[in-house]
């Protein structure tokens, strides 16, 4: 019995035949569904996941009615 894995040549992987594909087709729908935010390494280390950042952010607006004031730190304006 031969441990040794089988080699694949190019001719034994399929082709995806992508001719009648249109670049960026869904891109304006995924962004308008997206709000991407980079959260700062100590900040990632509390917040691990979108669901943790949400709910934190709910309880925020609960208690203080709105978001926070601009501060002087790093902020991308877009």
């Amino acid at each position: 019995m031969n441990n040794k894995p089988e080699e694949v040549e190019e001719d034994d992987i399929p082709e995806t035949d992508l001719s009648g594909a249109v670049r960026g087709k869904y891109y304006e729908r995924a962004m308008r569904g997206s709000n991407v935010v980079l959260l700062e390494p100590d900040v990632a280390k509390v917040f691990h996941d979108s669901a943790v950042v949400s709910q934190a952010l709910r309880e925020y607006l609960t208690e203080h009615g709105g978001p926070p004031a601009p501060s002087s730190g790093r902020a991308n304006s877009r």
